[in-house]
């Protein structure tokens, strides 16, 4: 390796003096130019000695010259706005050479980039089918780069989904209590990506997570007095939870169960009304604090079941689902668990 952490170098395109921070591979390092940090070619980077070297001295020279009109100083502007385009997730392919000596993807450097002028507070979670492999809890300050982990290339056809929960470093009483944003990728769509790497002679790809930080959504307010003088029952919200339906443990979604006339409804209305009454139910469980829940969807062409992990995935709460044998199911449910 021709660089070392810590070495002064020269950025040769841009001529701007930097110092490596990062290895990421025999041809490839992490650069910092005051204080951004960039992945950059070796061969792209030079030793800052060939450029004091060649440098003209600057000799006294005591001789009185003459002053013209383009010599006066001039007003200097100094440039303070940065880019602001959005929180970034950035992928860095690391190649290695195969046994033929072509350039192959080892694993992917995964870092969180803030290009706003928010500070965020983050829950960072990388899921595999469901279940969560790495999770990390930080904050990440304006125009930083934070790096996330590594991702063995070979995981990626596991369909990994990179998950984020945001909320503000300052809390601002105009602006949501928190936000959710994830990024699911697909093999073949990173294939293309790297593939476009290699023809351009770039370092990174990109996926945006979020332009700017949405504000809270007020709740409409009513007037209960007019629902009460028009007949309804009105609750206190303290006391919500007593007039819900009660929860189940257990929800049998076979289309049987659900409708007395099955035969009337096309496929696709038989799923809806199995995932509607899906949802109804894992919400229930929820708001009553239930532990657990089991999902019974059977086996068949496994449509139903995918479209429910589908949900949880996603499904706030939900600390960990599995569609394993089951004593009572076969392999024809899915137990889930929540977190509180």
């Amino acid at each position: 390796m021709k660089f070392q952490i810590g070495d002064k170098v020269v950025v040769l395109h841009s001529n701007d003096d930097g110092e490596v921070v990062d290895i990421i591979n025999d041809k490839m390092v992490m650069v910092d130019v005051r204080g951004v940090k960039f992945p950059a070619y070796t061969d792209q980077l030079d030793f800052p000695y060939f450029k004091q070297f060649t440098q003209k001295k600057i000799v006294p020279d005591n001789k009185p010259k003459k002053k013209y009109i383009d010599d006066l100083p001039r007003e200097k502007k100094i440039v303070k706005d940065k880019v602001v385009d959005g929180v970034w997730l950035t992928f860095i392919p690391v190649m290695v050479p195969d046994e033929f000596g072509d350039d192959v993807v080892e694993e992917l450097k995964v870092r969180l980039i803030n290009r706003t002028h928010t500070g965020y507070k983050f829950i960072y979670k990388l899921n595999y089918q469901g279940e969560t492999s790495f999770e990390l809890p930080n904050q990440i300050h304006p125009f930083e780069d934070f790096y996330l982990h590594d991702v063995p290339f070979e995981n990626l056809n596991d369909s990994p989904t990179f998950s984020f929960e945001f909320s503000l470093m300052t809390p601002d009483k105009n602006k949501a209590e928190y936000y959710e944003a994830s990024l699911k990728l697909k093999p073949k769509q990173v294939f293309t990506r790297i593939e476009e790497l290699k023809r351009k002679g770039e370092a990174t790809f990109s996926y945006k997570l979020f332009d700017t930080y949405p504000p809270r959504v007020e709740e409409p307010t009513i007037d209960v007095s007019i629902l009460g003088n028009k007949g309804f029952k009105v609750y206190d919200a303290s006391q919500a939870r007593q007039n819900l339906e009660p929860a189940k443990n257990e929800i049998d979604l076979h289309i049987e169960k659900l409708t007395p006339d099955p035969d009337a409804l096309d496929n696709l209305e038989k799923l809806d009304l199995q995932l509607r009454t899906f949802e109804k139910y894992l919400d229930l469980a929820i708001l009553h604090h239930k532990p657990a829940f089991i999902a019974i969807h059977g086996v068949g062409s496994g449509k139903l079941r995918d479209e429910i992990h589908e949900i949880l995935k996603y499904k706030k709460g939900v600390k960990s689902f599995f569609n394993k044998y089951h004593p009572a199911y076969g392999y024809g449910a899915t137990e889930i668990y929540f977190q509180y």
